[in-house]
């Protein structure tokens, strides 16, 4: 989380973004990483202000068998694939997407609460810690939406 890559040489302009970050599509799988496991860093994304923060991926399975390179290149390539953005993100759309949707089933785990995370009175509070917590129903989905992938 608080790991930054820097170019080994700034003044370098073919290594490093306008903004003095190393360049979008960085991957570190040496050095740095665990000696057994498969894990990389990798900084998808152009830093815009500031100094980018690479991603920490760690591969748990790989039914595929991909080489690292291949792997990589996946990752990156999907970074580019977020609908909320023209621009490629530091973390791969599924994850934004997975985070999104938790998000919002928050509300149907926790019907008391609203957007900012406040709590709308006692009443959520009294129920949470008697252990008396129902979850409500997912709405239906209409027949015109139900083959069409969206992400609020």
């Amino acid at each position: 989380h608080h790991t930054r890559l820097f170019p080994n040489n700034h003044r370098d302009r073919s290594s490093t973004d306008k903004s003095g970050n190393i360049l979008p599509g960085t991957v570190v799988d040496s050095k740095i990483c665990h000696p057994t496991e498969f894990d990389f860093y990798l900084c998808s994304h152009a830093g815009i202000q500031g100094t980018s923060r690479p991603a920490h991926y760690h591969v748990l399975w790989d039914e595929n068998n991909f080489t690292a390179d291949g792997i990589q290149s996946l990752t990156n390539n999907l970074c580019y694939t977020y609908a909320r953005c023209t621009r490629s993100v530091s973390v791969v759309p599924p994850a934004y997407y997975a985070h999104l949707a938790a998000f919002r089933a928050r509300f149907y785990m926790e019907p008391d609460m609203q957007e900012n995370g406040s709590s709308m009175g006692h009443v959520g509070k009294t129920a949470r810690t008697n252990g008396e917590f129902g979850v409500r129903p997912l709405p239906a989905l209409k027949e015109n939406v139900k083959r069409v992938m969206f992400y609020c």
